[in-house]
């Protein structure tokens, strides 16, 4: 059997560590004609794409290319075929050079070739093999990315279209729904979007593709971007499922469809908008398998489900439930109704759509088309004898009268508005054209709302930078606070699952005559402030100081309120303990409080020889807090566990905030973690040594700027002038004073302010 030499073999050279001879020798007898060394280390699982680039990165001195950057004119200055031939990625094309993306960059051949064909310098880049081939087809085929997506992309869940039972408006064949690449994908992001919890799917046009993007605990995330050559067939099919007209993209539409999702059914509202670079469609998921929630699972503060619970002990008299669209107000009245449910209790409910559909209780689907809007049938619901009726949205002066009416007859009427707040709640009705009066005999109470994500339990960290300025009233000092880090388990988002916050606005003899007075929102808001009644943003910001969500949620969440007549929180009983009430503190790093600020540790009885403290330690003083300056970050590196605990200890008593590596690899792991504002790195470490280390460090450019001390216990002049060459910022010799390695650290940290 012939032996199959690569045309690449110079890579083994460049290797060291990762192929040995006889693995090469290996290799080549199980080669294929054509495929490269790099290709099959790669598949055999030897080395990563990204291990190979950084050795040769870093032994040739080459950059790495940015094939997200390329420059789409240059497929006209360089052929396809010249460009497959010599596995090469054109990236960008001037007067004067050609940058190409290349695994390859001794080819002389091809450098030549290129030249020649483009009259220009060639400047070469790395790039590796299977990158450049799929930016290949990307630049010159683009009709073929929609198979390319489509391949290894198998759905975790069979979706299958369900027939409407309403009559179809429109004949379209099966043949307009396109080729079949384009209904697999459709499928496969409507049943991606159910499983992966959104509650909308938007399929937006862009320059250069079309984007899709799914609102998922009320935040969107894009999952892909395909060919604008794929986007026009796709939300045709998307209109062609909701029975939507496919020729004219000059109106705005609204349709719906039913699929089945793994055997379970679900509903789709669909809304496609004209715009600039084509239409925009929105699906709303509507999962009537949804379970209707109990108050007490709505993630409400002590005493908010109670509120409730006694405006629901009203047996007639409207309750309100005021927030903008998608902000839990649906859930926040089923749950009202299951709270009230009983075998004796008459429940009829009319909405638009019915989004949960529950047992024991009569639910009225709206259809305009047919004449059956909101007021029509809360008038006929009227004679059906009802205890309770929700009326899913209050939109007009129609059903606004009737539902009053019906309020002051001895029914209890549920519904929602549109609104900021809750006093705006009396505002609005005003508006829509119901009386003041009326308002004022009716409403027994109105609850404002938004949702609020939840940190995700597996990621969350304890918070070590200070709030900002204006912030800081409203935070209780010594209160610990955590920010959103991002795992596997919330996709990087630091949040999985929202809860409610609630403004409770209970209306008694008071606020009865203020309403009836026609008095402004503000009055309204004051007078029930007096009576109780918690903001949106106290309602949120006991969640933050119990430890469930964070500033930056609740800031986008709400708005801040004005200093006029704000009181924050008081403070806890042992300022640096939270109470029972706020929650139990955990994960909070070693040598730091609850709060985040360092504590002072015990004092060491051993120290190591290459520690050497000679001066009196200075008296513990704390620099920083939680809610003073920003504490500064050290990581310590060094593989002595005395030295880098005595270390540790010394920085702890100087305020401090200390992590901790024992070798080169989790040193890079903690930088990325912890995010330093400063390292001391010890030289001599077990596996990727010091020098390695501050290569990786001074390589990205997210780590470029991280000051660095490096600690040795050889101080000739040639390790001194290699380490400063490879980026240190100071050089400290083994053994050396603790005052020494304290005053360093102030003179670095304050060249780099």
């Amino acid at each position: 059997m012939a032996v199959t030499a690569f045309p690449d073999e110079w890579l083994a050279q460049s290797l060291e560590g990762l192929v040995t001879p006889e693995l090469l020798e290996q290799l080549r007898g199980k080669a294929d004609p054509g495929r490269t060394l790099w290709e099959v280390l790669v598949s055999e699982r030897i080395a990563t794409d990204a291990e190979i680039i950084d050795k040769l990165s870093h032994r040739f001195r080459l950059k790495v290319a940015d094939a997200s950057k390329i420059d789409h004119a240059v497929r006209q200055g360089v052929p396809e075929q010249l460009a497959r031939r010599y596995r090469v990625l054109p990236l960008r094309l001037t007067d004067s050079f050609l940058e190409l993306g290349t695994a390859n960059p001794f080819d002389l051949d091809a450098e030549k070739a290129l030249a020649f064909a483009t009259a220009r310098e060639i400047r070469l880049f790395l790039l590796p093999p299977s990158k450049i081939s799929e930016k290949l087809d990307e630049l010159y085929k683009p009709e073929k990315q929609l198979d390319k997506l489509l391949e290894g992309m198998e759905s975790s869940a069979d979706l299958v279209q369900l027939k409407d039972t309403q009559p179809e408006e429109l004949n379209i064949s099966e043949a307009d729904a396109s080729q079949k690449p384009v209904v697999r994908l459709v499928d496969m992001i409507i049943s991606e979007g159910i499983l992966s919890r959104a509650s909308d799917i938007h399929v937006e046009p862009e320059e250069g593709g079309v984007a899709v993007r799914y609102r998922i605990d009320g935040v969107l995330r894009q999952v892909m971007k395909i060919p604008r050559q794929a986007g026009l067939p796709l939300i045709s099919r998307i209109k062609i499922m909701s029975s939507l007209d496919i020729a004219d993209r000059l109106r705005p539409q609204d349709g719906r469809a039913r699929v089945a999702v793994n055997g379970q059914p679900v509903d789709l509202r669909v809304s496609t908008l004209p715009a600039q670079l084509g239409e925009k469609v929105v699906i709303r998921i509507l999962d009537s398998r949804g379970t209707v929630k109990s108050l007490d699972t709505l993630g409400l503060n002590p005493g908010e489900a109670e509120a409730i619970r006694r405006l629901l002990e009203n047996h007639e008299g409207i309750l309100l439930v005021t927030g903008p669209t998608g902000s839990g107000k649906t859930t926040t009245l089923y749950s009202c109704i299951n709270q009230i449910k009983s075998e004796g209790v008459n429940i009829v409910t009319v909405e638009d759509p019915v989004e949960y559909r529950i047992q024991g209780i009569v639910q009225v689907q709206v259809q305009e088309k047919a004449g059956l809007t909101f007021a029509s049938a809360l008038r006929s619901i009227l004679r059906q004898d009802p205890n309770v009726v929700l009326v899913g949205e209050i939109r007009d002066k129609e059903t606004a009268q009737i539902a009053v009416q019906a309020s002051l007859t001895g029914h209890l009427v549920l519904s929602t508005l549109h609104t900021n707040d809750a006093a705006n709640a009396v505002t609005r009705l005003v508006d829509i054209g119901v009386e003041a009066y009326k308002i004022a005999a009716s409403l027994r109470g109105v609850v404002a709302q938004r949702l609020m994500r939840k940190l995700c339990t597996t990621c969350k960290e304890v918070w070590m930078e200070a709030p900002p300025e204006r912030l800081r009233r409203w935070i209780p000092k010594g209160t610990p606070l955590y920010r959103a880090a991002g795992c596997p388990d919330c996709a990087m988002t630091g949040y999985r699952g929202r809860f409610s916050i609630l403004e409770i606005l209970t209306v008694g003899p008071e606020l009865e005559r203020r309403i009836a007075a026609g008095e402004a929102a503000d009055r309204i808001s004051e007078a029930a402030k007096r009576g109780g009644m918690k903001s949106l943003w106290d309602s949120g910001l006991a969640h933050v100081t119990r430890g469930e969500s964070t500033i930056e949620e609740l800031t986008r969440v709400v708005d801040i309120p004005s200093d006029e007549g704000a009181e924050p929180l008081a403070e806890p009983a042992r300022p640096g303990a939270p109470s029972r009430a706020s929650g139990a503190v955990t994960d909070v790093p070693r040598g730091s409080s609850a709060a985040g600020t360092a504590v002072i540790p015990e004092p060491v009885g051993s120290f190591t020889t290459n520690f050497d403290l000679l001066e009196e330690t200075l008296t513990p003083t704390l620099r920083s807090g939680a809610h003073g300056q920003p504490v500064s970050k050290v990581l310590l590196v060094d593989d002595e566990d005395s030295l880098r605990k005595v270390m540790r200890d010394l920085l702890e008593r100087d305020g401090y905030f200390v992590a901790e590596a024992r070798d080169g690899v989790q040193a890079l792991d903690q930088v990325d973690r912890v995010g330093p504002d400063i390292i001391v790195l010890d030289l001599n470490l077990p596996g990727l040594d010091g020098y390695g280390v501050l290569s990786h460090l001074r390589s990205r450019p997210a780590t470029a700027n991280i000051p660095v001390i490096v600690l040795t216990a050889k101080g000739d002049e040639d390790n001194e002038v290699r380490v400063f060459e490879l980026g240190a910022d100071d050089f400290l010799t083994k053994p050396f004073r603790a005052r020494a390695l304290s005053a360093r650290l102030e003179a670095v940290l304050g060249r780099r302010r």
